[in-house]
């Protein structure tokens, strides 16, 4: 029996994608360690979102390495998709696996090892490893595929959560982003295998799953090949608005939340048939990326901050109070001084419950790492600092709203806070909770009383 160790880097999509390639490899015996520990192989699923990603790819690659020079190195994902030749000339990687080829990893790895083997039993060159060409054929053009890559999940590390990936790919070709050359275009799961999925994990015992996908607001919109582009056109919102429908009739699942949605897709009809499913959160990630058009044209962004607008006024008309998070780029090239000052006030205007607030970073390979008027790291971090002053200020006031309120909480882990030992979750909205009681309640839906903050982002509660 072989030993396995692995380690994810990136979004959600890598993490739902190296937990079934565990979970595959554990069906064929293989036993899994941690990744600091001295492993037969190393598995890391790479992130290529910028160029930190890649250098952080490469550390972790090397430093699997060297825990252990005879082990098997194994490159998946993403940076092996964007830099197929630097990954394959890289001494330290034995195999490189492209992204839509993951659900073949045991098969790729048995026939790499019995070819090791043959070699080191002197069929081969003195022992040596096998051309590293072996892994070469293991990357598919990404970009001409129109196979959604089916993978089924049974568990996860999380105890009540269960993140479901139901698309892959994206036709936005954002400025400043690698993904679509990573990813590919847009490809849909089967309707019937994402609702096999969710009712074995509610089986399993899980009582919320998380809708996600490179960019599931596309969900069900597969192109030809001679439709390159996709320009927000969302013929395809209702089918995913059909597919929660469908998720919400699932017997023992208690919450469905979407992943990361584009502001378009956020139709009159779109918002009421949501609301109309009781098992959907009300917590919603629009993407925004900035609050100011001229620099959304930049962008490459298909929306205006009008039309952003109007989408979180028709969630905050169709539910009571929703929670709207975003993600915003700060020092995007060629942003002025006057364009953050728009952005900051759109922000305040919005009012988020959570803002991720990034520093842009250049990424090779995109349109934005030519252009001109690039702006310093002082800038970027200067302004960086006034948008996460807002964040705290508007998250802050999101969660006192609750003080002195019954809230509904699925309790996910035993945690020791400020010296007292939690039950700690989640409400509907995502605002995190402790309840400071010794009895195990993981996994339970219970109406709890909130009387104040326990540290600045967990609120404190007590029995109802």
């Amino acid at each position: 029996m072989k030993n396995v160790a692995f380690h994810n880097l990136g979004c959600k999509v890598n993490s739902y994608e190296l937990d079934v390639v565990q979970q595959m490899l554990q069906e064929k015996g293989y036993q899994v360690v941690p990744f600091e520990t001295k492993a037969d192989i190393y598995i890391v699923n790479t992130c290529t979102v910028t160029n930190i990603a890649d250098r952080k790819s490469r550390q972790l690659l090397h430093r699997a390495r060297a825990l252990n020079p005879e082990a098997v190195v194994v490159a998946i994902g993403c940076y092996v998709q964007t830099d197929r030749e630097g990954v394959l000339q890289d001494a330290g990687i034995d195999l490189a696996i492209g992204n839509n080829r993951k659900k073949d990893i045991a098969r790729i790895l048995e026939e790499y090892l019995e070819a090791r083997e043959g070699q080191q039993d002197g069929g081969g060159c003195g022992g040596a490893l096998p051309d590293k060409t072996l892994g070469g054929s293991t990357i598919i053009d990404i970009n001409h595929t129109h196979e959604y890559e089916e993978m089924r999940l049974e568990k996860t590390a999380e105890h009540t959560r269960a993140y479901i990936k139901i698309q892959d790919g994206c036709n936005q070709f954002c400025s400043y982003c690698i993904i679509p050359y990573s990813r590919g275009r847009v490809r849909s799961r089967r309707r019937e295998d994402v609702l096999e999925e969710i009712r074995g994990m509610a089986e399993a015992g899980y009582r919320e799953v998380v809708l996600t996908g490179i960019h599931i607001s596309s969900y069900g919109i597969d192109l030809t090949e001679a439709e390159e582009t996709f320009r927000g056109d969302y013929r395809g919102q209702s089918r995913l608005i059909e597919l929660v429908e469908e998720i919400q009739q699932i017997q023992g699942l208690d919450r469905i939340r979407l992943g990361s949605l584009e502001p378009r897709i956020v139709t009159e009809d779109f918002a009421a048939r949501l609301a109309a499913c009781d098992k959907v959160c009300p917590h919603f990630h629009l993407s925004l990326q900035s609050g100011c058009d001229a620099t959304l044209r930049r962008m490459n962004r298909q929306y205006t901050t009008g039309e952003y607008y109007g989408s979180v006024e028709l969630l905050r008309r169709f539910f009571d109070h929703p929670a709207i998070t975003t993600d915003v780029i700060v020092g995007f090239p060629g942003e002025t001084e006057e364009d953050f000052e728009i952005c900051r006030q759109f922000l305040e205007k919005v009012g988020f419950y959570e803002m991720h607030i990034f520093k842009y970073s250049r990424r090779r390979g995109t349109a934005a790492d030519r252009m001109p008027d690039q702006l310093t790291d002082a800038v970027k971090t200067r302004r960086s600092r006034v948008l996460q002053q807002l964040e705290a200020v508007q998250s802050g006031a999101f969660r006192r709203r609750y003080i002195d309120k019954d809230a509904e909480v699925l309790f996910e882990e035993a945690r020791e806070i400020g010296g007292m030992l939690c039950q700690v979750g989640y409400t509907r909205d995502y605002v995190r909770v402790a309840l400071p009681v010794k009895e195990d309640l993981r996994g339970r839906l219970q109406k709890v009383r909130i009387r104040g903050f326990l540290t600045e982002d967990v609120l404190r509660a007590e029995p109802r």
